[in-house]
């Protein structure tokens, strides 16, 4: 085999001994960066990315919190009410409701809401019954109802939300914010979910770096048992210096020989990043310190696992953005083996309910945390579905439930300079098709980027021969919705 490097030899053909300062001299690009290196690395490595992570403009928030909302909560059954549905339920749709962007046919019957909507809070904005904790903080919502989406496909349309492309192959959201801003902590990455053991439709592509450089992808957190594999050493610290030391050397070496170094150097970067870690992560997972007050606020005392976990979660995403972390995605429990668990094709009653009691108080809770510690002013807060649900079903009964649908659907953002209890946009007196100012995720997706203050057109990295971003060639950001 060739020699990665060329080296000198005494007379005995041997290599020399590599003294102290030579190994610090020819490590000093990875973990071998010791004492002095190290100190010194850390403070270059900071002003480096607050020179390339500038914002375009004044942001308004620091930090993003999604709480995905997988599957497609039923728009008409959560912030958008439509009286109409109960008084022609049972009657079929015709063939005027029929669209090739839901699933639908002329034969199925509309199907009214089994929940009561009461206008809440002082801005008196519609919430359903569904929602009794998220109702308390009403005055904190923007709520968009007038979103479309292109496919009525779990897989496509989750990886639209995260990613902007209905086929993947795209960074995430989240890594494009670390990307674009980096991370405000140097021992924390930029993006981080919060997962509770399942991988949604659409794969881990939904939480991917794609052509970015890895550094970017998703840091993943579990809710169950140990929050991040191997995350405590089981090595000495000096042992695991040198360790660390030699792998950053055999890898740099690699990168000479390779036909690109970036992907090598990420990973360099990413074990750099794992090993700053390993203090901070097991000290922010662990809420056992937090008041009881506020744990029982967000639900962490709930019998129902499904809630604890989700609770934990939720309670953990605070701490993280608290500690500088741009961008924390909290995804849902499965309590059925469904991958898509707001996916009610039948028993709608039942599942809405049982994933409204896991999710919402915690949600409720997030944001008035936020609030009460002054931080959801920089705290933006997205609340979302892949789509929404068809206002119509193949037959009314009691275990009926909806079907797939993109034409209309709604999610809602607070905090983070939204006009809180307010609504955007309309869909028919139906909820089967947006009449009034229509949105793609491309819109919302630009108007997140906006408030952190990034231009979504200018964010973007060359791959493939051309200039890729988020938005693509679409998006544009929402003004009327901004305070």
């Amino acid at each position: 085999m060739k020699s990665l490097r060329k080296h000198s030899t005494c007379c005995s053909g041997h290599l020399p001994v590599v003294n102290r300062r030579g190994f610090l001299k020819h490590t000093s690009a990875g973990f071998g960066w010791l004492a002095l290196a190290g100190l010194l690395g850390e403070q270059t490595q900071a002003q480096a990315a607050t020179k390339e992570n500038r914002p375009h403009h004044a942001a308004k928030v620091k930090n993003v919190i999604f709480c995905f909302m997988d599957g497609g909560p039923s728009h008409v059954d959560t912030f958008d009410p439509k009286p109409a549905l109960k008084k022609h339920e049972g009657k079929p749709i015709g063939e005027g409701a029929v669209s090739k962007r839901s699933q639908s046919s002329a034969g199925r019957v509309w199907l009214g809401s089994p929940w009561k909507f009461q206008q809440r809070g002082e801005s008196g904005l519609w919430v359903s019954d569904l929602f009794p904790k998220l109702a308390s903080v009403a005055d904190e919502l923007c709520v968009v109802r007038s979103m479309v989406g292109e496919l009525p496909l779990h897989g496509q349309q989750n990886l639209l939300l995260h990613t902007g492309r209905i086929i993947g192959q795209a960074p995430s959201m989240g890594a494009w914010v670390s990307y674009g801003l980096g991370t405000e902590n140097q021992n924390l990455p930029a993006y981080v979910v919060l997962n509770n053991d399942w991988v949604p439709n659409g794969g881990l592509e939904n939480f991917g770096s794609s052509f970015l450089p890895a550094t970017h992808q998703a840091t993943m957190v579990r809710a169950k048992g140990i929050p991040v594999d191997n995350i405590k050493p089981s090595d000495s610290l000096a042992l695991q210096q040198r360790k660390l030391a030699l792998l950053a050397e055999q890898d740099r070496a690699f990168a000479v020989q390779a036909s690109t170094a970036s992907p090598i150097e990420s990973a360099i970067a990413n074990y750099e990043t794992a090993f700053r870690m390993q203090t901070l992560v097991p000290k922010i997972s662990d809420i056992s310190g937090e008041p009881l007050h506020i744990q029982r606020a967000y639900g962490v005392d709930s019998k129902d696992e499904h809630q604890h976990y989700y609770a934990t979660q939720a309670l953990r995403a605070r701490r993280l953005v608290e500690a500088g972390v741009r961008f924390v995605e909290i995804t849902c429990p499965s309590f059925d083996s469904n991958n898509s668990p707001w996916d009610q094709h039948g028993l709608l009653k039942k599942n809405h309910e049982k994933n409204a009691r896991i999710t919402e108080q915690s949600v409720a809770a997030l944001i008035t945390d936020l609030k009460l510690r002054g931080l959801l002013d920089e705290t933006l807060v997205v609340w979302a579905g892949e789509m929404g649900r068809t206002p119509h079903t193949p037959k009314v009964t009691p275990t009926c439930g909806r079907d797939h649908h993109v034409n209309g659907y709604s999610l809602f953002m607070a905090g983070g300079g939204f006009k809180g209890g307010t609504t955007f946009g309309e869909t028919d007196e139906f909820g089967n098709s947006v009449i009034i100012d229509p949105l793609s995720i491309h819109d919302i997706h630009a108007t997140i980027l906006h408030q952190l203050g990034v231009d979504h057109e200018a964010l973007t990295f060359r791959h493939g021969g051309r200039d890729h971003r988020l938005t693509d060639v679409h998006g544009h950001v929402i003004k009327d919705i901004l305070s």
